[in-house]
């Protein structure tokens, strides 16, 4: 199993040298490169004003932050939550920068950049010359940017899975991941497809005016009887 987390961070400033903080952390975790809907989030009171430009980017006032955990009542969880799993982050420096000066305040150990994966390193690669933008990868790969007029660290951070998705495999992998998404949302319980119930629950029509070759049809009779746990018989049988 390849377990990877994609995260985002929204802050009071552009530096965490001069004393800025977090306000809000979003992580995605993927399975398989599939969301398994175990995310990781918290808004934080960073116990100091945002400056203005940085507010109008997340919309996260002091008011509304003077209540939420400070990042320190979560910092175990944080470390306990990522493990040793592979980060996804966009412009890495960035956020790595800010979670590590946290980390320090906490006495804790600082994240390893050996384990984080930069999609602004991975999508200057492929894009030469040209934006990379979250948002402007989000249109080049036709991303639903619906409801980003603020940003989230959550909301960019499940923009970014997609992305990433695109970044490493394209269309197909993107595909892949809807389907199983899709899968996993309508199973209950997350439970495998049970393929056997699904056809004992079949209308079986029967089919007239084929003629069969009758050694054709023994040899065919012949062969599944060397099939274990075979299909066939168990539609025979019920």
């Amino acid at each position: 199993m390849i377990r990877e987390l994609v995260l985002d961070t929204e802050t009071t400033g552009l530096d965490y040298e001069n004393g800025h903080r977090i306000v809000e952390i979003g992580i995605v975790e993927l399975e398989n490169h599939i969301p398994t809907g175990n995310d990781f989030h918290y808004y934080l009171n960073p116990e100091r004003e945002s400056d203005k430009k940085a507010q109008a980017v997340h919309g996260l006032s002091r008011e509304f932050l003077n209540d939420k955990p400070k990042f320190s009542d979560i910092a175990e969880e944080f470390i306990n939550y990522i493990s040793d799993s592979k980060i996804i982050i966009h412009n890495a420096s960035f956020d790595v920068g800010f979670i590590n000066a946290e980390l320090i305040r906490c006495n804790m150990r600082e994240l390893n950049n050996d384990d984080v994966i930069d999609t602004l390193v991975l999508a200057k690669k492929k894009f030469i010359g040209q934006s990379v933008s979250l948002d402007t990868l989000c249109r080049k790969y036709n991303i639903d940017l619906t409801g980003r007029d603020t940003h989230g660290a959550l909301k960019d951070a499940k923009l970014l899975a997609s992305v990433y998705l695109e970044l490493i495999g394209g269309r197909q992998t993107r595909l892949d991941f809807e389907k199983r998404s899709k899968i996993i949302k309508s199973t209950e319980d997350n439970h495998l497809f049970d393929l056997d119930k699904f056809y004992k629950k079949m209308n079986l029509k029967q089919i007239n005016h084929i003629k069969i070759n009758e050694e054709d049809y023994k040899l065919h009779l012949k062969s599944i009887q060397t099939i274990s746990n075979n299909i066939w018989e168990k539609l025979r049988s019920n």
